[in-house]
């Protein structure tokens, strides 16, 4: 799915979903392509994330075939073809579900990580 670029002592790899999550957040900010997803999500995570061509491409097309994602083809910056992804009302409702979803794990297991005992 996705690694880490150096592992660190208590790095873990990403729950599985989590990828899915990280395309919609990106493709919800304005229609983009494949390689422009993976290097925005390594930019933002301060290059701590870097997703894999094989784990990307079948995320994209799963997503779009669930109806989350729709594309469209287009130009990119370099004037090459490329097929540019960009989020469904469905796909919309489904990432703030699972944001929110996501926010009660880390808020759960945030308290048992800071708990006295």
């Amino acid at each position: 799915m996705a690694r880490h670029t150096e592992k660190a002592p208590g790095d873990a790899e990403l729950l599985q979903g989590t990828l899915d999550m990280l395309i919609l957040k990106v493709a919800a900010l304005r229609p983009i392509h494949g390689y422009a997803i993976v290097q925005r999500i390594q930019q933002i995570s301060r290059e701590a994330l870097q997703i894999r061509q094989g784990s990307l491409y079948p995320a994209l097309y799963r997503l779009e075939n669930q109806g989350l994602l729709k594309s469209d083809w287009g130009k990119t910056e370099t004037g090459r073809e490329a097929k540019y992804y960009s989020l469904t009302k469905a796909g919309r409702k489904h990432f703030e579900a699972e944001t929110a979803g996501w926010k009660r794990l880390c808020d759960a297991v945030s308290l048992v990580l800071e708990s006295a005992e």
